[in-house]
């Protein structure tokens, strides 16, 4: 019998993602006096569904690494075509649990000329994610509790440190969900905390800590810095991780995720916390590269290009591309 290899558990969002162009700008619509009696409409000749939410969206990311990845999720009735685009790209299916009385949670953006968004999100079936359990998923060495239904973010975090399996605290747009009382318990329970740089502004605010006071209770704080790279704060002190080199800004939708793959590849694989992070950023330039969080595509080999241009041949040598768990 062969030995399954150790896995990386993703817990988080599965969703559909509506994006919508709006061929004007939101300005010229919507005026400042009326705003208490706000009713417009606007026309969107340009729309396209994605497969997205975070747990889909890390797990594809960390599939291109070459890692197992397994996305443990809730999801509706109608989530029968991201089921069979998983199974076309080799994500597994045993712990995407279905909510027949809902729908899978999906977020309807539009995005008008200069770039502005409006954007509407129904929860569905991410609101019973509690009903999955870390326990169930075997072979698991890492994990990530990533947006998803609030109780269970708390649940899961706690069955992580249950099981005495390391994770990373990644509490995204679901941070206003949770007081400081909150965030403490996670943070407990946590051995990274992963963040973009406004949220870690919000996350200050929600419990007064400073770099020095999330440092002595995780074994490193990631901030994420969209255009200025990322910083990783350990007790011994500041790693600021350039981004890579990119050839084109498409479109930034889900560039968090696919950073959070490359620093659970790394992590995974016992590398230094620089290597984590030049991982990740060559995972966020290629993302930010295509539309859609799901759509781009890169070889073993072109990975290790990527990170050789960026940061060096040594840095490509260092990253473990081709270690296959």
């Amino acid at each position: 019998m062969t030995e399954r290899p150790a896995r990386a558990l993703i817990c988080g969002s599965a969703a559909f993602d509506t994006l919508m162009v709006f061929e004007g700008r939101f300005r010229e619509h919507i005026l400042p006096e009326q705003i208490h009696i706000l009713n417009v409409s606007f026309l969107v000749p340009r729309l396209r569904r994605e497969f997205g939410g975070c747990a889909g969206n890390i797990a594809y990311n960390l599939r291109l690494l070459g890692d197992p990845a397994v996305p443990m999720a809730t999801v509706g009735r109608d989530f029968v075509p991201y089921r069979e685009w998983m199974q076309r790209i080799g994500l597994p299916l045993e712990h995407m649990r279905a909510v027949d009385s809902e729908l899978t949670a999906q977020a309807f953006i539009t995005t008008d000329l200069e770039d502005n968004q409006i954007t509407a999100f129904h929860p569905g079936a991410m609101q019973h994610a509690h009903l999955n359990k870390v326990e169930d998923a075997d072979d698991v060495i890492i994990g990530i509790v990533a947006p998803d239904g609030r109780q269970g973010m708390i649940e899961h975090a706690e069955q992580f440190a249950a099981q005495s399996i390391p994770f990373i605290f990644d509490p995204g747009q679901g941070l206003p969900m949770f007081d400081a009382a909150d965030l403490d318990r996670f943070v407990e329970q946590a051995n990274w905390v992963a963040v973009n740089d406004y949220e870690w502004q919000l996350l200050q605010q929600k419990t007064g800590w400073t770099v020095r006071d999330l440092t002595q209770r995780v074994e490193a704080l990631i901030v994420t810095r969209g255009h200025q790279g990322s910083v990783i704060y350990t007790q011994g002190g500041q790693l600021d991780i350039p981004c890579a080199r990119t050839s084109a800004v498409v479109d930034p939708t889900g560039c968090g995720d696919a950073y959070r793959a490359g620093l659970l590849h790394g992590l995974m694989h016992d590398l230094d916390y620089e290597t984590c992070g030049r991982i990740a950023a060559v995972m966020g330039a290629l993302k930010i590269e295509s539309r859609g969080t799901q759509n781009h595509r890169a070889t073993t080999a072109e990975l290790e290009r990527r990170l050789a241009e960026s940061f060096g041949e040594a840095a490509a040598a260092k990253a473990e591309l081709t270690v296959r768990r």
